[in-house]
């Protein structure tokens, strides 16, 4: 396992990071699973663990807090929130109000006192940068988290909290969290950019595509992962899009037969081989998905596979992106963009 410092925290993780999303209800898994999963990824060296309020409504945070017993001083322990967390309009959100609410809820949830990294999951449009990071920088004084970052943030929106930060003199995200893998590479023209430009530690998710990437999803065989059974729409060959992501999937595996690579060693070795990136966030549901991530932690992609990549899917181009969810909001609303 490598290991990377976490933007400017001084904080050493590696540079594999084990994803809780499908702990619990979504991924089907018990906590005889989780607990397994969990002390193999620390025994092989993984330090950072990710999680979220929402993830199987809070049932993630308390299979991990139960896996964690006994090593909690051994990890770098992350989780977010700022999703919905039922029916009730302000269960929700960055305001100050549900911050303060929602950390004490998931340290009850992963019986903890404190979280290393508490990450806004996503950006709040209704809610000022001045009045999150206000409450997140009490939150950090008062000892209940270390460090705070944030999710899926558009560029421009990781810049505008850098300023407000410094205008109000609060603490700074430490951290984002993009979607980044081959297929969607959007992220490396205006995010990437920026992390770097203000020292943020990059801990990126989804970097095998959903599964595509996997070495699951090939020509000419039935599509039947776990994530392809939820969202059957992202997998639909016939769309225009899925059958790019197909027809890119299959030249892609060439490359890695031709380096002696699997596909998954491929896909996380080109997450990681960025210079802007800190961890790729794994998420199995399986020791078997466990093991076969294992294998990429020391994955050096050469220049000549890199280049072979860029021909396939080229930088900066996302191949699915209305599936992005760091889209500027003029792009999504036509009121916005003619108003």
């Amino acid at each position: 396992m490598q290991y990377r410092t976490l933007g400017r925290t001084g904080v050493q993780v590696s540079t594999l990071a084990l994803g809780a999303m499908n702990f619990g209800s979504l991924g089907r898994t018990t906590q005889d699973e989780v607990t397994t999963l969990v002390g193999a990824a620390l025994d092989a060296g993984i330090n950072l663990i990710d999680t979220a309020d929402m993830y199987s409504q809070g049932e993630s945070e308390e299979m991990v807090g139960k896996a964690i017993v006994g090593r909690r001083d051994d990890l770098v322990l992350a989780t977010k929130a700022g999703m919905p967390m039922g029916d009730e309009r302000n269960h929700q959100g960055s305001s100050r109000r549900w911050l303060v609410t929602e950390l004490d809820h998931s340290l009850h949830r992963l019986g903890v006192d404190h979280v290393d990294l508490y990450q806004i999951h996503r950006w709040d449009p209704r809610t000022s940068d001045e009045e999150t990071l206000s409450a997140l920088t009490d939150l950090q004084r008062a000892g209940k988290i270390r460090y705070f970052g944030s999710s899926t943030f558009p560029a421009y929106r990781i810049v505008q909290a850098e300023w407000a930060a410094r205008e109000h003199h609060l603490g700074r995200y430490v951290t984002e969290q993009p979607s980044y893998s081959i297929l969607q590479r959007g992220v490396e023209a205006h995010v990437l950019p920026v992390t770097e430009q203000y020292g943020l530690g990059v801990l990126a998710w989804s970097p095998l595509a959903s599964g595509w990437l996997s070495g699951a999803i090939r020509a000419g065989r039935e599509i039947t992962t776990s994530r392809s059974a939820i969202l059957p729409q992202r997998f639909d060959t016939t769309i225009p899009a899925n059958q790019a992501r197909l027809d890119a999937v299959e030249r892609l595996a060439t490359v890695a037969d031709e380096a002696g690579l699997t596909m998954i060693q491929l896909a996380l070795g080109f997450v990681t081989t960025h210079p802007a990136v800190t961890s790729a966030i794994i998420g199995p549901r399986t020791m078997e998905h466990l093991r076969s991530q294992l294998d990429a932690a020391d994955t050096t992609l050469s220049a000549d596979v890199l280049d072979a990549i860029d021909t396939i899917v080229a930088p900066g181009v996302d191949l699915a992106a209305h599936e992005k969810f760091d889209t500027p909001p003029a792009l999504l609303d036509a009121a916005r963009r003619r108003r």
